[in-house]
């Protein structure tokens, strides 16, 4: 799993920069208990490793 800090920006942009696909948002929301796929101020992030076989979709929080 990776770190990284943006300022703001979204979700999907950051699915589609570090793992290939931005339909796959809901695995960065997941993985820092988020729900909302817009960011706001500055927020220091984990991306999980890229896996090719995982699906995108509509996060539902547990």
């Amino acid at each position: 799993m990776r770190t990284i800090t943006v300022a703001g920006g979204d979700l999907f942009t950051l699915a589609l920069q570090y793992l290939g696909d931005a339909t796959q948002w809901n695995r960065i929301a997941q993985a820092n208990g988020l729900i909302d796929p817009v960011l706001s101020g500055v927020n220091t992030l984990n991306i999980p490793s890229t896996n090719s076989n995982a699906g995108g979709g509509v996060f539902v929080p547990a």
